[in-house]
């Protein structure tokens, strides 16, 4: 993976205040009709190192197709990104197409500085995934404020032989909520608490694949805090109790959960390509046993991680920016890139390509496949508006609920408090 943003949770951005609340398109235009022609810069986020001929090959692609148009390619480094995105907008420096996640699209947005897609290429929509598309509109505005460009997803690896210890069916791994935590409580109690079935706490995006609510549609406050929230951190709190879920999962982090997986003490974990060639090399006997499927949902539906593409409402070349938008986004380039890093296309069809369904024999095709079908029809469950703050605020209510220090009611209205209050402050 070009870098941790793709798999992990990005940066929150808070733009100056004084650039925050105006609202829509501030240029008093979405019309991207007219001449494709005219020089204007493309930023993309710490791809320069692993993908400049990919990239230079893809500026000169579109200026052949474009005679008139001149594209400056700048690269900036994952660390900083935000602030530097944050920067540029106060200071009328942003360019005129951004590579951004949906929580960095929310702020611009607000601002008036990302243009709205559904005005300005809406006739572009029907080429991508529902779900891509929808990942960066934002609650509370109408429109959608990127192109979306790569996704990503893990599927989870399992521990057969732990499950057939258990007396529980290996072929058939829990696909619910429901069936985790059936499978859990029988695997703690058959192995006498020595193995969990979990080693992390619930996150956002837990509550979303359960079915809960998190925030309400004017995107005004956030409401996990329902009786369906209550209910999912209940159950995580009888698994918690009864060694389940892992001891030290308050403090987990993916390198501390992965060495439990290794060594046979949890019998779950998420996981990548990269993870099988680890297990062949280090525990060969879980290797042999090792298990794939998709993560646990309720609602039929995944999650996902997905990059985008802005246009700058601002930009003196609109026309122009919008094509070269749509280009890098476009199904071939997005082909393209993902045969070059492990990531996945958002283009409807693209994940039918025998390159995503067709085995052949090695590890890694083996969870891209796995990973592809269940894109089809993922979502990006972390609201826009959900920052880093929150996610810690959630974190820390949760890991209370897990020791017994407060009700898993009160830990919910407590983090819904405190990441309203950090809601109040973005602007």
């Amino acid at each position: 993976m070009p870098r941790r943003a793709l798999a992990a949770a990005v940066v929150a951005l808070v733009l100056p205040l004084s650039a925050c609340g105006s609202g829509g398109d501030d240029s008093g235009s979405t019309d991207a009709s007219g001449k494709v022609e005219g020089d204007i810069t493309f930023q993309t986020w710490n791809l320069r190192a692993n993908f400049k001929p990919y990239f230079e090959g893809l500026v000169a692609d579109f200026e052949k197709k474009y005679p008139g148009t001149n594209v400056k390619w700048v690269d900036q480094p994952a660390e900083g990104y935000a602030d530097k995105i944050s920067a540029d907008a106060a200071g009328g420096t942003l360019p005129d197409v951004v590579n951004v996640s949906p929580d960095l699209v929310a702020p611009l947005a607000k601002a008036g500085l990302a243009l709205d897609l559904d005005k300005a290429a809406a006739k572009y929509k029907k080429e991508y995934l529902p779900g891509a598309w929808a990942s960066h509109e934002i609650p509370g505005m109408e429109g959608t404020y990127a192109f979306p460009w790569y996704l990503n997803t893990g599927p989870l690896f399992y521990n057969k032989s732990l499950f057939e210890e258990a007396g529980l069916d290996a072929s058939k791994p829990p696909k619910t909520y429901d069936e985790l935590f059936d499978d859990a409580l029988e695997l703690a109690d058959k192995s006498d608490g020595k193995v969990a079935t979990l080693a992390n706490v619930p996150t956002i995006e837990d509550f979303g694949r359960y079915g809960v609510e998190l925030m309400n549609k004017e995107g005004t406050a956030f409401a996990f805090n329902d009786a369906k929230g209550v209910e999912l951190l209940t159950k995580y709190k009888e698994l918690y109790d009864a060694k389940a879920l892992d001891s030290q999962a308050l403090t987990a982090t993916p390198e501390s959960s992965g060495k439990k997986f290794l060594t046979g003490a949890v019998a779950m974990n998420p996981g990548s390509a990269l993870d099988l060639g680890n297990f062949k090399k280090q525990a060969p006997n879980l290797y042999k046993n090792i298990g794939i499927t998709d993560q646990i949902t309720s609602t039929g539906k995944v999650n996902m991680y997905v990059m985008g593409v802005m246009v700058n409402a601002r930009t003196k070349q609109k026309p122009a920016a919008v094509a070269f938008a749509h280009f890098v986004t476009d199904a071939q380039n997005q082909m393209s890139f993902a045969k070059k890093v492990a990531i996945f296309p958002s283009t409807a069809g693209s994940l039918d390509d025998p390159y995503f369904t067709e085995e052949d024999g090695t590890d890694e095709t083996r969870v891209r496949i796995a990973a592809a079908s269940s894109l089809k029809n993922a979502v990006n469950y972390t609201p826009v508006l959900f920052s880093e703050q929150m996610k810690t605020e959630l974190r820390n209510s949760v890991a209370k609920a897990l020791q017994g220090k407060v009700s898993p009611k009160e830990a919910l209205d407590n983090a819904v408090k405190a990441c309203d209050r950090l809601l109040q402050q973005q602007g």
